[in-house]
């Protein structure tokens, strides 16, 4: 009891795989926290995060970066990190 079964398990993994709604606003995030700066911290992008609404699953990513200043690349590889340890890359993009 409270276990799902093989058929809930795979719903799940299907609704993972399938591409969200919010898919690319990491994308328009990281954008815009890069459009002038050359370096962001955590603080900057959920505070970027909040204002331009992203979902509770994706300022929940952004909560999970480092609390330091990171260069874009280092900022996309931390957010990509997080996307595949949750299984949601393809569900909503990875960044770049």
């Amino acid at each position: 009891a409270g276990q799902a079964g093989p058929t809930q398990r795979r719903l799940m993994d299907a609704q993972n795989w399938e591409q969200a709604p919010e898919h690319g606003d990491l994308q328009r995030l990281v954008d815009a926290l890069f459009a002038t700066e050359k370096r962001a911290n955590r603080l900057d992008a959920l505070i970027l995060a909040q204002a331009h609404g992203l979902s509770d699953d994706l300022i929940e990513v952004v909560g999970l970066l480092p609390p330091m200043s990171m260069t874009r690349a280092q900022f996309c590889d931390q957010i990509n990190s997080t996307l595949a340890a949750h299984g949601w890359g393809r569900r909503y993009g990875i960044v770049s």
